[in-house]
């Protein structure tokens, strides 16, 4: 795995997850990499430190976070609707078919898209595990109106 700093042309800065450079590449040339931002496909590697894996645990690091990110402030469900609003006016529900259509979008056989629809556990597994660069939302985005 590999992590690379990006950024879009209007200048927000984001992070990507490959299983590669060459699947980086791959993905950067079919436009499947968007700004999670804007939705721009005008995207570009920016400076990042670069990160060795030793293959070992430090002595001294402890085994789990002891620690949690805070927030105040900020009214998370606030936030959480928010969120899920974006995501239903910037993605197209392809339903049960999402699978299906998410490999055809990462495999170039229909047009690059993004696109919301159901999937199991399993099979957002695989498609992770192809490269595709799918999420799991943990609440229902066509009920921003019921959120606990």
């Amino acid at each position: 795995m590999i992590v690379y700093n990006l950024a879009c042309d209007q200048n927000h800065h984001f992070e990507g997850w490959f299983a590669s450079g060459d699947e980086f590449d791959k993905q950067l040339a079919n436009r499947q990499i968007s700004c999670p931002n804007c939705g721009s496909t005008k995207i570009t590697k920016q400076l990042s430190a670069p990160y060795v894996n030793k293959g070992t645990a430090e002595k001294n690091q402890p085994a789990t976070k002891e620690t949690e990110t805070a927030l105040t402030g900020l009214n998370p469900r606030h936030l959480q609707k928010q969120f899920i609003e974006y995501i239903m006016q910037n993605t197209e529900d392809v339903g049960t078919k999402f699978p299906d259509e998410a490999r055809k979008i990462y495999y170039g056989e229909s047009d690059n898209r993004s696109i919301r629809g159901e999937a199991s556990g399993a099979a957002i597994k695989e498609l992770q595990e192809e490269g595709i660069e799918v999420y799991g939302l943990p609440v229902d985005p066509s009920t921003p109106d019921k959120l606990n």
